[in-house]
């Protein structure tokens, strides 16, 4: 199938997407920062169920231009150059603009953002020469329609949207496609601060009544890749059961 890179793939909906890649028959290369132990349990975790090596895990902050270099050239060295980029890395920052430092602010666009920007630069040179690639940039709901006191994440996450068009445009005449997954409430470890009368509320408001799982992002993402949706680029696909419509 190809070679999947998915940074921020050691837990919630990276993790979900790394697993049911490896499960399609893809090479996976499972980028993490922090959290090592769980990166390497689910590199284990992969290889020891399709029998062979296909999974590495790699450390790099995808912030970092050296280190996210450092990154696209081992996963090259061990496997190949990415068929499908995966940028799903991102941390989240919730409270009153007016409390919000500079740094925080910086920081949090500098992984959002400039990590889809860096990710993608160094993923696309192969795709191009090959005429064929695909990359999937992790949005959300909020970068739609936006959230009180989530102005940061809200703005880092609409900027994706619109680096995901206009990037479509730029190398859909090269083969590759750029698309993205707005997801909604999805229940993972970046949701962990709200409380159950919070996600009950936010049950109320979906008309499916319920929050997704990480597994249905992960579902959407690997459509996205896949030859089922080779018409499709540009366009940003919202898993939210209805939250948004």
């Amino acid at each position: 199938m190809g070679t999947a890179l998915i940074t921020g793939a050691s837990r919630g909906i990276g993790r979900q997407t790394a697993l049911l890649f490896a499960q399609s028959g893809y090479e996976v290369v499972i980028n993490y920062f922090r959290s090592e132990s769980r990166a390497k349990e689910l590199e284990d975790e992969i290889n020891r169920n399709a029998g062979r090596r296909c999974a590495i895990a790699i450390r790099a902050d995808v912030s970092d231009e050296r280190q996210v270099r450092a990154l696209f050239e081992q996963a090259a060295q061990c496997f190949a150059p990415a068929d499908v980029l995966v940028n799903n890395a991102g941390i989240a920052a919730a409270g009153l603009l007016t409390d919000m430092s500079t740094d925080e602010w910086d920081r949090l666009f500098a992984v959002n953002m400039r990590g889809a920007f860096l990710c993608s630069r160094e993923a696309l040179p192969p795709m191009i020469s090959k005429k064929q690639g695909c990359i999937i940039n992790i949005s959300s709901v909020w970068g739609v329609c936006g959230a009180s006191c989530e102005v940061a994440y809200s703005a880092s996450k609409a900027a994706l949207i619109g680096f995901t068009k206009a990037l479509a445009k730029e190398v859909g005449p090269s083969g590759v496609r750029c698309n993205c997954v707005a997801p909604g409430v999805i229940d993972t470890d970046m949701n962990q601060a709200l409380t159950g009368e919070d996600i009950a509320r936010l049950k109320e408001q979906t008309p499916l009544c319920t929050v997704g799982r990480a597994e249905d992002v992960a579902q959407s993402v690997l459509f996205l890749a896949s030859p089922r949706a080779d018409f499709i680029t540009g366009q940003v696909l919202s898993p939210n059961g209805g939250f948004l419509i």
